[in-house]
């Protein structure tokens, strides 16, 4: 639990058991192009997707979604994210001019509530392995015409078995499709001690995005990431040198979970037909992003990095 804020029923919601309060109605926008569901105010009739930059008509979509339960407001404005995502793309080697021009021009960035799940659970496991203890035998080996004698190292397995216990609290799932995960999992980590009960008067000024990944679909992430540390546990309980584990066999209960939002600034830069995009956690000002590349300026660097060479293989032909 985080913030002390409440936690929902994960079977419940899945046996759709939830009080009519823990769900809402949302207006959206659906992109034709990344199938993002953003609202949008009532009163915008045209805009661009935020997401991968696609001009959208807004309709009365309704989406019926869980409500959210707690949010991160967001902590740095849009000129303090513009200042981290220059920063960031000024880092980048062969990078277009196109690119840079865009970050000197200052587009404006969009701040988006991306949705994600959070679960808790209690695990108890039962494994079955081996461990594995070094141990070494000389051995006489010719080298060179010579008798040597070197060491060998052979390990002694034994039979184990044994039981974990883990607590999770707050496994983090993107419940979002619209962005590639490899780069919202990289503006981890997210303080989420400091979530917020959730209060339409946060998304004032942004955009909310609805979830695209259900519920039941989230945990079975969760659980995977579970099942990940439940091994590791496994393995350390083993001790040896090595761990070989067979089995395991985990009770879950008490699962409970939250819908949540969590602050991003989102740019999406079109460069030869494809949609670039770049995120700056809303929090920290850590910066991911997608990279399109100059095949001119690879060229150069390859034609400059031949010229050096030739002129170096020059030099040293001479010298000799």
């Amino acid at each position: 639990m985080s913030g002390g804020i409440k936690e929902l029923n994960f079977r419940a919601a899945v046996a759709n058991q939830l009080s009519d309060e823990e769900i809402e109605e949302t207006r959206v926008v659906t992109c034709p192009n990344c199938g993002a569901s953003t609202e949008f105010d009532s009163d915008v009739h045209a805009a661009e997707c935020p997401f991968c930059a696609t001009p959208v008509v807004t309709d009365t979509g309704v989406h019926r979604h869980i409500k959210p339960r707690g949010l991160l407001p967001f902590a740095l404005d849009e000129g303090a994210s513009r200042v981290a995502l220059t920063k960031w793309l000024g880092s980048l080697w062969f990078a277009p001019n196109g690119l840079m021009e865009y970050a000197r021009k200052g587009r404006q960035m969009n701040g988006i509530y991306v949705p994600y799940w959070t679960f808790d659970a209690d695990t108890k496991s039962q494994y079955h392995g081996q461990r594995g203890t070094h141990y070494y035998e000389t051995k006489t080996v010719v080298r060179d015409g010579k008798r040597q004698q070197v060491q060998v190292r052979k390990t002694r397995w034994r039979r184990v078995s044994g039981r974990v216990a883990r607590f999770f609290d707050d496994v983090l799932v993107l419940a979002s499709k619209s962005l590639p995960k490899k780069y919202t999992d990289g503006l981890e980590p997210w303080d989420l001690s400091a979530l917020e009960p959730y209060k339409p008067e946060y998304l004032a000024g942004f955009r909310a995005e609805g979830y695209q990944v259900e519920l039941a679909d989230g945990f079975t992430e969760a659980r995977a990431y579970m099942d990940r540390m439940i091994l590791r546990d496994a393995k350390y309980d083993i001790g040896g040198d090595e761990q070989r584990v067979s089995d395991v066999q985990t009770q879950i209960s008490d699962v409970t979970f939250k819908h949540i939002l969590l602050p991003v600034w989102l740019a999406a830069y079109k460069y030869r037909g494809r949609t670039f995009r770049f995120v700056v956690n809303g929090r920290t000002g850590r910066v991911q992003g997608e990279r399109p590349y100059s095949a001119w300026k690879i060229t150069f660097a390859v034609i400059i990095g031949l010229i050096v060479a030739l002129i170096a293989g020059y030099v040293i032909a001479n010298s000799q």
